[in-house]
């Protein structure tokens, strides 16, 4: 194992333990990890380019998904709430 530069020698990256040979447990918890760590995620985001227009579009529409769903969680648990317009 490689020391790092301040001393630790704790690893890089994900690690996770082999126990008792079970391969399946560790490898699903290793995909565990990866996908909490968000390593996939970011890969998939910086595969091709992406202007910045198209980025806040994103954001901007899942901010909006966002906002429906809490919307209607509200309106299950309080019911409907009539929303005015004051610009009428």
């Amino acid at each position: 194992m490689k020391k790092m530069r301040n001393g630790d020698d704790l690893p890089r990256g994900l690690v996770v333990e082999v126990r008792n040979g079970d391969i399946n447990g560790a490898l699903r918890r290793f995909k565990k990890k990866v996908q909490d760590s968000g390593i996939l995620q970011e890969l998939r985001d910086k595969e091709f380019y992406e202007k910045p227009s198209i980025r806040r579009k994103k954001a901007k529409a899942q901010a909006r998904s966002r906002w429906l769903k809490k919307k209607a969680q509200l309106d299950d648990r309080y019911g409907q709430i009539q929303y005015t317009n004051k610009r009428k």
